[in-house]
């Protein structure tokens, strides 16, 4: 596997702080790859350093409990600044009060887990800050190359924009490869959260996953999925709004809300959402008619969240504004479409940026090989997109 070190070069800088190390992210996005990817380069300066999995019973039969966990490294650790690395933490109960207590005691503690409420609610409370979090996401384009080369293989912006980024997916070719995804679908959006919620209307969960994650880079509000829903089964909006909540704290989806130029401030009840891999798209149509238009808009969104830009969708003045993008205090509004050859996408693409920001960037990228680049909009190939470090 390659090195992540978009990742590692991010999390170095607090190797030996009291600080906890939150690794979080969709299930197989990599996570436990990068922490035992940290843990090996401590390894080479330090002899001190313990490893569990929560996911292998054989490794953790002795550890049922917080509790057992401070035993457990009490144990093992030597004299001195110990380095702990708890991977898929969320399986112990009451490991929040573990961690607290081992960051007590000369212990630089690494986490990794697959739910975001590892930074909420009463974990975070006890830390008040004392912690900073990594999320990982499946592979980019750039990182799938780079993986690709190493297996001896090759990967096309195609094969991308279908089949997205979950790294082990790059192992195999055909009907391998969907049997794969489809279970790593039916493991971390069916399966787990239907365990973990216990939830007993599984035909109407699956609908709305279902609805929602091939619907991804579509503005939509909690009223407008439950509208399409109720046409089929009997539910409420707290109930769709629940259910948004549980593909969220997965790392399924992400929603992006809209920033409005008439009030400058976000809009609270609409939200573009996307989804965090595009195969989750992609294993839901029919006849392999595969939505590439708003793969390939989902897919800018996941290499921009990669570059480092804060994202919201924006709407000027009615016209919207696929991102506005922001770092480094800059700001960049950006038009994604699959082809502007024909007369009326290029009209309508470029016509969404009339009156934004004058003093800010215009980028259109498009899946086109021609450059239609004009002196107020800059053009970039999607193809030379995806293997930009910045937008600058």
């Amino acid at each position: 596997m390659i090195p992540r070190s978009h990742y590692i070069e991010m999390v170095r800088p607090f190797y030996d702080s009291d600080l906890i190390k939150i690794i979080t992210g969709i299930r197989r996005s990599g996570k436990s790859v990068i922490l035992e990817q940290i843990m090996a380069e401590i390894k080479a300066k330090k002899n001190n350093v313990i490893y569990l999995n929560f996911e292998d019973s054989a490794s953790t039969s002795q550890v049922t409990d917080a509790k057992a966990l401070v035993q457990y490294v009490k144990g093992k650790k030597k004299s001195g600044m110990c380095w702990i690395f708890l991977d898929e933490v969320q399986e112990l109960d009451g490991f929040e009060d573990a961690c607290r207590t081992l960051r007590l005691h000369d212990c630089s503690v690494f986490i990794t887990g697959s739910n975001s409420k590892l930074l909420s609610g009463e974990f975070t409370d006890k830390f008040s800050g004392r912690y900073v979090a990594f999320q990982v996401r499946p592979f980019v384009y750039k990182e799938l190359l780079e993986y690709a080369k190493e297996l001896g293989k090759e990967i096309s912006v195609g094969d991308y924009l279908v089949w997205g980024g979950f790294p082990k997916r790059i192992e195999f070719e055909g009907e391998a490869r969907r049997r794969y995804l489809l279970d790593l679908n039916e493991t971390i959006v069916v399966n787990d959260l239907v365990r973990r919620h216990q939830l007993k209307k599984i035909s109407l969960f699956k609908f709305f996953v279902n609805f929602v994650l091939r619907s991804n880079a579509r503005i939509f509000s909690a009223k407008s999925i439950y509208d399409y829903i109720k046409t089929e089964y009997k539910c409420s909006v707290n109930t769709i709004m629940k259910y948004l909540d549980f593909l969220k704290e997965a790392y399924i989806i992400d929603e992006v809300r809209q920033y409005s130029s008439k009030t400058k401030r976000e809009l609270k009840f609409y939200a573009k959402i996307y989804d965090t891999d595009v195969s989750l798209n992609s294993l839901r149509v029919q006849d392999n008619r595969y939505d590439l238009t708003h793969n390939l808009e989902n897919v800018v969104y996941n290499e921009l969240l990669y570059m480092g830009y804060t994202l919201t969708v924006y709407d000027n003045k009615g016209k919207e504004i696929d991102f506005r993008a922001s770092k480094d205090n800059k700001t960049y509004y950006i038009q994604v479409a699959y082809s502007v050859i024909e007369n009326k996408a290029y009209t309508r693409e470029m016509g969404a940026f009339e009156g934004a920001d004058p003093l800010s960037q215009k980028i259109l990228i498009t899946n086109d090989d021609f450059d239609y680049s004009t002196s107020l909009v800059r053009h970039i190939k999607l193809k030379d997109f995806l293997l930009m470090k910045d937008l600058a």
